[in-house]
């Protein structure tokens, strides 16, 4: 169906040059964040007492927009590579994380509809919302893919941080027990300050005061300085290789489609949903396909004198 399929492009961003589609998604973004913050205002005790009939009024909007949204996906799904046109396929969907992610934003609303829930509860699975900006900001899809693939070393750091949590709390046990026994009287006890130490938290709230304790306190401080920053180290390393797949894989795109010398109207499209699916950026993208122009043949300069996807000249 042509109109399922323009309706799947305009919410997938696929047409980037389309102004409905731009304006469609700020729209949904400037939702998304309106609603965080008041949902952080309603927790506000002054602020929910005077104005209870207005938050009430923007979450009903909120949640009509929001179910719009996703029953529409739910229809556009099939329209996607990945999936047939059938009910299976969107069953499939719905349990995709983003599908998830939009089915928790307007849960607690028709939860609470239903039945008698903790508003409390409610109001924090109403934060969810804000993972659905994860569609319209490339950068947290990449965070996604980092730690997926970096999982298994990320899982390593964690486990050998619980060892070293382990080793400390029944070092600082064996070194402090005696002379602070209502806080390093058993391993359990200890495990705390060995926790916030090697995380360098250190709230300061238990501390060594024997000499023996305090040498092994720094031992565990130098410690935890090198095990705090090797989960950042690995993120990002995993970003830059990540990174650095995407922009290879659009290049390939890229040659594939200069390989003719020339670049049509399609083209154009397949380069841009490269861009979009990658999480490139114009600037990042116009820099690559001048770089396939020059290394593949100097004739495909003249041939494209304007961006893909901005329609800028590339002089």
């Amino acid at each position: 169906m042509k109109s399922r399929r323009r309706l799947y492009d305009v919410l997938e961003m696929r047409e980037t040059d389309s102004l409905f589609s731009r304006l469609l998604n700020m729209f949904l973004m400037s939702l998304i964040v309106t609603n965080v913050v008041a949902i952080i205002l309603e927790s506000v005790q002054e602020y929910h007492l005077h104005y209870a009939a207005w938050f009430w009024y923007f979450e009903i909007f909120s949640v009509a927009v929001f179910s719009i949204e996703y029953l529409t996906r739910l229809w556009v799904c099939v329209e996607s590579n990945s999936y047939n046109n059938d009910w299976r396929s969107r069953l499939r969907y719905m349990f995709t994380p983003l599908a998830l992610v939009d089915l928790l934003a307007i849960l607690p609303f028709y939860l609470g509809m239903i039945g008698q829930f903790d508003t409390r509860f409610l109001r924090i699975l109403r934060l969810f919302r804000v993972f659905k900006l994860s569609r319209h900001f490339s950068v947290l899809a990449v965070l996604a893919t980092v730690l997926r693939n970096e999982s298994r070393s990320l899982l390593s750091a964690i486990f050998v941080m619980l060892v070293l949590v382990i080793l400390a709390a029944a070092g600082i046990y064996f070194v402090e027990r005696e002379a602070q026994p209502e806080a390093f009287g058993s391993i359990p006890r200890a495990m705390w300050w060995a926790t916030v130490t090697l995380t360098t938290v250190g709230y300061g709230d238990v501390v060594p005061v024997t000499i023996s304790g305090r040498l092994f306190g720094v031992l565990i401080t130098v410690l935890g300085v090198g095990m705090a920053a090797l989960p950042a180290g690995i993120i990002a390393s995993g970003f830059t290789s990540e990174l650095a797949r995407r922009r290879e894989s659009y290049e390939l795109t890229a040659k594939k489609i200069m390989l003719d010398g020339e670049i049509d109207a399609d083209d154009r499209r397949k380069l841009s949903q490269a861009r979009n699916d990658l999480g490139i950026g114009r600037d990042d993208a116009q820099q690559m396909l001048r770089k396939v122009a020059l290394e593949n043949a100097v004739p495909l300069i003249s041939n494209m004198t304007h961006c893909p996807h901005c329609g800028k000249p590339l002089a």
